[in-house]
């Protein structure tokens, strides 16, 4: 009888402490607004821990030094960032763009594990605007970001002319290795992106560049024969449809420390003695602008360039004219890009369907309730139009991502309470 006693004893005192160590990972993980879950949903997440193992999936805790490695054919989601390493990104808003651009970063403080820097570049007429909206977001939000405002500044050559060279303002990326001097690496997105998946997982591709590279984009198209670059354009250009800047991933250290090759003198060129000669030399043969100045530079130094799957910049162009994104079809679109002005037309409803809930959603509602399934509401009225054909390409990063937080949370919970 001595000996079940102190049997009990032991195995109760060891599930003690588990309990306490698990409520302090649950504490620790991801969002907090994914652990308000109906409880039918609880039900039904307690059954996937065996799914888990039968797929090889493994824990945090098991994977050890093995945990970030890629298996053929698998979905990859890259763990957390140690919380000592911020991320930076930055955006450049000018105009009516207010809206847009704060949607943008709620995306990212609704997805991401990380902790982020915003760096915006806006004009001073939406600096105040900017600040009060963001200081205005809960605290359980706000703890995950820090933000910087900047003037539009260009260090080169004619302001009001990069200014107006496309869109208002865009030229001011081409700048940002030159003015974010103490930052080392920095996404640059537009202001028409929206994040299905955590930042996080873009960031890690920097560990995948090699030696030499020091920028990542996604390609303009994936069909020489259908692609804008491979049909007009009358200068040169990367690849064999040219690349799209509106998701661009930079090494600004390299970026500052390289020098480039061109087509204007023999030796190379720093990235800010490059800009305004490369400009005043294709400025008749340019229409995206600053895009085309990129494109130009990575022509002519292609080494330099890591090119994304497309479903990391997924724009109309890869479903208006038929799906032609195989990555997105497999995995779903990472991020979102709403070029054309579609989130705010008809023309292309699905895009425009996932910009309005992601801003109308309430900062702390369930994200299941109030995000995924007006989702599907609005994707089954558009199944018709080519790009809402098939909705699970728009779902299914969005859908991965409040799985993962919630299994975190609801389901470890769940055990715990079953130990005792």
């Amino acid at each position: 009888m001595k000996l079940y006693h102190k049997v009990g004893a032991g195995l109760l005192g060891l599930g003690s402490l588990l309990l306490l160590y698990l409520l302090q990972v649950a504490k620790e993980s991801g969002p907090a607004h994914l652990a308000h879950f109906p409880p039918a949903q609880v039900s039904k997440a307690q059954q996937e821990p065996r799914l888990q193992r039968k797929t090889g999936q493994r824990s945090p805790a098991r994977a050890g030094k093995f945990a970030n490695v890629r298996k053929p054919g698998k979905q990859q989601h890259f763990r957390a960032a140690p919380a000592e390493q911020w991320m930076h990104l930055a955006v450049v808003a000018c105009g009516d763009r207010l809206e847009e651009t704060l949607n943008m970063l709620k995306s990212v403080v609704l997805f991401s594990y990380g902790k982020v820097r915003f760096h915006i570049f806006a004009e001073d007429s939406l600096k105040p605007e900017f600040d009060n909206k963001l200081r205005q977001w809960p605290s359980s939000y706000t703890k995950k970001f820090e933000h910087n405002i900047y003037p539009i500044t260009f260090s080169v050559g004619n302001a009001q002319e990069w200014k107006k060279l496309f869109k208002p303002c865009a030229a001011q990326r081409l700048f940002l290795p030159v003015i974010l001097k103490d930052v080392d690496s920095l996404l640059y997105v537009d202001t028409d992106v929206l994040f299905l998946r955590p930042l996080d997982d873009i960031w890690k591709f920097l560990k995948k560049f090699n030696s030499t590279q020091l920028a990542a984009m996604a390609p303009e198209h994936e069909i020489p024969k259908i692609g804008w670059y491979s049909r007009f354009a009358r200068h040169p250009y990367y690849g064999s449809t040219g690349v799209n800047s509106g998701v661009m991933l930079m090494n600004l250290t390299r970026i500052r420390n390289t020098q480039f090759k061109n087509s204007m003198i023999a030796t190379g060129l720093t990235w800010e003695n490059m800009l305004f000669p490369l400009y005043q030399k294709y400025k008749n043969f340019i229409t995206w602008g600053d895009q085309d100045l990129l494109n130009i530079i990575f022509y002519f130094n292609p080494e330099c360039l890591y090119v994304f799957p497309c479903q990391w910049n997924y724009r109309p162009d890869h479903c208006m004219y038929g799906s032609n994104c195989k990555g997105a079809e497999e995995e779903g679109i990472s991020v979102l890009h709403g070029n054309r002005g579609v989130y705010h037309d008809s023309k292309q409803p699905t895009f425009k369907a996932l910009y309005e809930v992601m801003r109308d959603f309430p900062f702390g509602d369930n994200l299941f309730q109030s995000m995924y399934y007006p989702l599907q509401e609005k994707f089954l009225e558009n199944v018709h139009t080519l790009c809402g054909r098939i909705p699970q390409v728009f779902l299914q990063q969005i859908e991965k991502t409040m799985k993962r937080v919630y299994e975190k949370h609801v389901i470890v919970h769940v055990r715990s309470n079953n130990i005792n």
